[in-house]
Parts: C-alpha cells; structure tokens; sequence
C-alpha cells in the first residue's frame, strides 16, 4: 500500500489545518499574496508624481485613495501572478515560501481573492477619481497577468523588459486621478522607471539564476553570458538617466532636480561600469546585489528630488 505524504501543496491544502489556524494566521497568508514589499514602490513613485502634477500638495483624500486603490490593483495581480505562477515558484528557493507553495493558500482562494482585489480596485478608481485613472489600472493588471505573467515570462529574455512597463503604470494612474488627464511629463516618468526596471532587476536574477534555471524560466542571466548581461544592464542605466534629464523641458524642472538627477544618474552609471569592469576582470563574484539594492536608493531619492522641486521657489 503506498504511503499518501500527507504534507500540503499548492494544490493539496489541509483544509482541516486552516480551520485550526488563528485568524490572524490565515489573513496573513492573504497578505503575503499581495507581495507587500513591492507595494512600497507605488508609495516611492506615485505620491511624488502626484505632487507634481498638482504643482504642489493635493487633498489628502485623492492620495489616500489613489495609494490604496494603487495596493488593491498591485496585490490583485500580484495574487493572481502566484496563482498562474505556483507550478514554478515551488522549484526555486526563493519563492519556496510562499503561500501557495506551503499549502497555507488554497489555489482557489488566491484565484478568487486576486479577481475580487483587482475588480474592487478599478471600481474604486471609478468612484473615487476618474474614468482615465480606472481605465489605466485595468490596463495595468492586464498587462502584468495576461501580458508578462501568462506571455511573457516563460517564454522570452526580455520579459522583465516589457513585463516590467506594469510596474510603470501607476505613474500615470497618479498623474490622471490629479488631472483627469496625461501630459509628457508622467509619459517621461513612466519612460525613468521601464529603463529602471532592467538594472535593477537583472541583478537580482544573476544572485538567482540557478532558481531561474531550474524553473525553466528564460530570465536573460539563464540564457545569455555575463557579458551581455552586463553590457545590457549599462546600455539601460544610461538610457533611465537620459529619461531622467527630459523630465527637466517636459515639466519645467528647476535647477535642484537637475543636480539631483545628474549626481544619483552619475552615481548609478559608475555602478553599472563597475559591474561591467569586474565581469571583464573575470572576477568569481561580481557583486551584483550592490547595483540591486543602489537601484532602490537611486529611485526613492530621485522621486523624492519630483515631490520637493514643486516647492522650491525658483
């Protein structure tokens, strides 16, 4: 007679163990599906998008809700993500934990949590904005689900590359829920953040691409050689800081921003290069994760220099 493990899966879920669970616990695990830590980068990028847009602060109320209705679309389609993605994400070590993974998540439960945050999210945008800013976050979980989740990511190199324009989406829903409308200025910011999101993603992969490999998941460190990774990784670095500096005749920056944009951009490119110069070297460990964790400095300070300009007096 074979042995039945009676340990749960993502498709396998204890149910008698979830009722045993503290409520706490099991609000927790629906949390956890939302990936809170990515979450921060709404805050990191719309508030300042939409003080800009405003020309100073707007009302509490519109940010408050352009910022949980940004959370509800990005945790629905994060859930949704960790649905479609669950087959995969219990082969590598760093998403082992998650909750579908560990059995804590039933997959109907992240399915249907998912639909219902993402639902709920453009209907909020509906009633508490515009019409322009729901539209956009609809765009949004669509492109993030269907287009990197269920195209993209398993199939080509370059998924973070395009996948990555989701993540770019909530500059123009913060921009629109202000104005009802979108200029060439969240178009330049939008444009900041899809060349960020390469260098700072790929490095991340380098630490990770033996899960990536074995997950069958084409991220381009599995794929391509260290060099082109490199090489890539700079090519994008360049590009984010150029974007970065358009934003200057695109909304009339003033001469803060530009130094703030041309010292952390400088700072960013000598990063880049040093990763480039430590590849060529042939070093056994490049350092990848100090670009990582110097990308999530360079965008939290240049959104930053966005939300203080409108209030310098010059």
């Amino acid at each position: 007679m074979t042995a039945v493990d009676p340990r749960p899966t993502g498709e396998q879920v204890d149910l008698a163990g979830q009722r045993r669970r503290p409520a706490r616990h099991v609000v927790a695990s629906y949390i956890a599906l939302t990936k809170p830590r990515i979450i921060e980068l709404l805050l990191v990028t719309t508030v300042p998008t939409m003080i800009l847009a405003a020309g100073g602060l707007p009302s509490w109320w519109l940010v408050l809700a352009t910022v949980l209705g940004g959370y509800l679309a990005a945790g629905g389609a994060n859930a949704l993500n960790m649905y479609l993605d669950r087959d995969i994400d219990r082969l590598m070590a760093r998403t082992g934990h998650r909750p579908l993974v560990t059995g804590e998540v039933s997959p109907r439960g992240a399915l249907v949590f998912g639909m219902v945050l993402a639902t709920v999210s453009v209907v909020w945008f509906l009633i508490t904005t515009n019409a322009l800013a729901a539209l956009l976050t609809a765009m949004a979980i669509a492109m993030y689900v269907v287009g990197y989740t269920m195209l993209l990511k398993r199939r080509t190199p370059q998924n973070i590359v395009w996948g990555g324009a989701a993540g770019c989406m909530q500059i123009l829903i913060g921009w629109a829920a202000v104005t009802g409308s979108l200029t060439w200025a969240p178009a330049v910011l939008f444009l900041v953040v899809f060349f960020w999101t390469p260098p700072h993603y790929w490095p991340l992969s380098l630490r990770f691409k033996d899960d990536y490999a074995a997950a069958g998941v084409p991220m381009l460190p599995v794929v391509a050689s260290l060099r082109r990774v490199a090489a890539e990784i700079l090519g994008y670095s360049w590009a984010m800081v150029a974007a970065s500096l358009l934003l200057v005749p695109a909304a009339g920056m003033s001469a803060f921003y530009v130094v703030s944009a041309v010292l952390l951009g400088g700072a960013f490119v000598l990063e880049a290069h040093g990763l480039m110069r430590r590849v060529r070297r042939g070093d056994p460990d490049v350092k990848p994760m100090r670009l990582f964790h110097g990308s999530i400095s360079y965008l939290a300070l240049l959104f930053l220099a966005v939300a203080i300009d409108p209030f310098l007096p010059w």
